[in-house]
């Protein structure tokens, strides 16, 4: 059986390097969303931390996000705008 994490509890420890994807329509406006919404949770995030990925008939694209991940709130912001986002399909 595994045991449910409170809220406090975490298995990632701070501050530390985390990567998120986001897949969308392939798209300049879904790129520039995504990367908008990951600098205003990290303002040391730039473009050159995105991995594109274009699907085999180029209709989606997915994007690896490594930002500097402070603390759990800020992840948690960030999962929230970026699933939040009408442009994002979906958000691991």
């Amino acid at each position: 059986m595994v045991d449910s994490l409170s809220k406090e509890d975490s298995l990632i420890v701070y501050p530390c390097d985390f990567t998120v994807k986001v897949m969308g329509s392939s798209t300049p406006a879904f790129r520039r969303k995504i990367i908008q919404i990951a600098q205003q949770h990290d303002p040391a995030f730039n473009e050159t931390k995105v991995k594109e990925r274009h699907s085999k008939g180029n209709k989606y694209l997915s994007l690896s996000l490594t930002i500097a991940a402070k603390n759990r709130a800020q992840l948690d912001g960030l999962y929230l705008s970026l699933t939040d986002c009408e442009l994002s399909l979906w958000v691991i």
